[in-house]
């Protein structure tokens, strides 16, 4: 009878301190992380297919595609594992992979507009109404992140939760940042200057 009354008083003073809220709150991150990759993937997947579109105007610029190319197996390559949400140096490489990859993908969609034929492709027009609704689906995706990381952070920083965390070892959780804050405070440069012509043989 002790033990089944002390084994009561210990799942109260669980519940008390916070511990089921860690799990939930854990269990949520990494839903809502799985949902994140998801859409990066969706993202990756579409990449060969909008790069073997372009490839067929013939005087699209080679070096914008190859940077393309090049990020997307820079992002592919990083092995994601559970211990990448706890580690944000490894989730800090992550993030910048994938912001190299949205920015190659954002160079080529802007290169894309001085090619009237390809924007004439349905083809293409196709894949890049596709990316785009990947892109809002990737942020959606991190905001439903950073809000459940938010939500566990506060609970391991706050008292008494925080000792909660400190005996079961719950550090908080890295989230995204703003990778390129320099560079999104600079205004955009506009050129409404059509592409040099060929040069005549």
């Amino acid at each position: 009878m002790k033990r089944l009354i002390a084994t009561i008083a210990a799942a109260l003073a669980l519940t008390g301190c916070g511990y089921n809220d860690f799990q939930r709150l854990d269990e949520q991150s990494k839903a809502a992380w799985s949902e994140v990759l998801n859409q990066y993937q969706r993202r990756a997947d579409l990449v060969p297919n909008i790069v073997a579109t372009v490839k067929g105007e013939a005087a699209f610029e080679q070096e914008t595609l190859t940077k393309v190319i090049e990020a997307r197996a820079k992002a592919t390559s990083i092995q994601v594992t559970p211990e990448l949400l706890n580690n944000p140096e490894a989730f800090n490489k992550f993030q910048q992979a994938q912001g190299e990859l949205s920015s190659a993908l954002s160079r080529l969609m802007v290169v894309a507009e001085r090619y009237p034929q390809l924007q004439a492709n349905q083809a293409f027009r196709d894949l890049r109404v596709t990316l785009e609704g990947t892109e809002n689906r990737i942020t959606v995706a991190r905001n439903r992140y950073i809000q459940t990381v938010q939500e566990y952070n506060v609970l391991a920083r706050s008292f008494p939760t925080n000792i909660t965390a400190m005996v079961f070892s719950y550090a908080p959780k890295p989230s995204f940042t703003v990778q390129n804050e320099a560079q999104i405070s600079t205004p955009p440069t506009v050129d409404f200057s059509s592409p040099a012509a060929p040069a005549s043989k």
